[in-house]
């Protein structure tokens, strides 16, 4: 079984004020003078995790780990009603990356993320693409609007039991035109906090009804109380998914020619309900020299045939 890189903490951890009232939280771990890579997490809203530092080797890498716009350690917080999310978009995170850079001192870096984060990555790298070095992306989305009504309508052929459960909550929402995701980021605007935990424990066990026919799926959370974490993730999701992620539809795989001077590996799982083969298959055609690697025997989450691919990938690009 492959392993990662043993825990490590960061040598260095700041948060960077870019602006409009937002703090970033960032950290820095592996060898100083290392190759730069960022890390790139999902959601949008999951925040970065310490088990994300382990992918490097710490030898030959210097790993930068950020929390994006309120998630994680950033502030001020997503999960409080008051924090505005009007200055949360993706044009303001993929500034936010570059703003880390140069506050950083480096030059270029290698991008990677997966589901989210590699649409964020991708954007990232296609409005700089002389700020990267490589990129690696897994469990690959572009956020289009097909792929976000295929997650929260189309998976529901799959799961119609739990699909009622998931869009009845989403029916008390008024003025969502019949809008399920437009419904819950209403619902998480709710003054009322029993409202939005309601809303909060719905989509947050939607997420887990997706990827529960995967080989390593997690036990599907119990309606109840729900935490700050999770508060923030379906706040920022919604918000996110409502507005199509603040992209032209599309233009992630159209724009795709921009990265044809960048190495890039994208790693998939056949079996990933949340993200359909198709977009990676897609991304994979539009982008000159990009390599797809698909496990037929994985969904979204990872296993260890994706993460060697992701450890040897990590270790050739190291010696570019």
């Amino acid at each position: 079984m492959p392993e990662l890189y043993p825990p490590i903490e960061p040598y260095d951890r700041g948060v960077l004020d870019v602006g409009e009232g937002n703090l970033l939280y960032w950290e820095t771990c592996g060898n100083p003078d290392g190759k730069p890579a960022v890390m790139v997490h999902g959601g949008p809203g999951q925040g970065c995790a310490p088990n994300m530092r382990r992918m490097f080797d710490p030898s030959r890498y210097r790993a930068v780990l950020f929390d994006q716009r309120g998630c994680g350690r950033s502030r001020p917080h997503a999960s409080d009603p008051g924090t505005s999310l009007e200055h949360n978009t993706t044009d303001h995170l993929a500034a936010d990356m570059e703003r880390l850079r140069e506050h950083l001192g480096i030059e270029r870096w290698l991008v990677t993320g997966g589901s989210w984060g590699t649409t964020l990555g991708l954007v990232y790298a296609e409005r700089y693409p002389h700020r990267v070095s490589e990129i690696m992306l897994s469990a690959i989305s572009t956020t289009r609007r097909s792929e976000i009504e295929w997650l929260y309508r189309g998976a529901g052929r799959f799961f119609p039991e739990e699909w009622e459960r998931f869009s009845a909550v989403a029916a008390g929402a008024a003025g969502s035109g019949g809008d399920v995701v437009a419904a819950y980021a209403r619902l998480m605007e709710d003054p009322d906090p029993a409202v939005r935990n309601r809303a909060a424990a719905a989509w947050y066990r939607w997420e887990e009804v997706v990827l529960s026919l995967e080989p390593n799926a997690k036990p599907l959370p119990h309606s109840g109380p729900v935490d700050d974490y999770v508060l923030a993730f379906v706040r920022i999701c919604a918000h996110y998914y409502s507005h199509a992620g603040f992209l032209e539809d599309g233009a992630v795989i159209r724009d795709a020619g921009r990265l044809a001077d960048i190495p890039g590996v994208l790693i998939h799982g056949r079996l990933d309900l949340s993200c359909p083969a198709t977009t990676a298959w897609e991304l994979a055609r539009a982008w000159p020299g990009a390599e797809l690697l698909i496990d037929d025997h994985s969904g979204h989450r990872g296993n260890d045939l994706k993460r060697t691919w992701t450890l040897e990938t990590l270790a050739t690009f190291a010696s570019r």
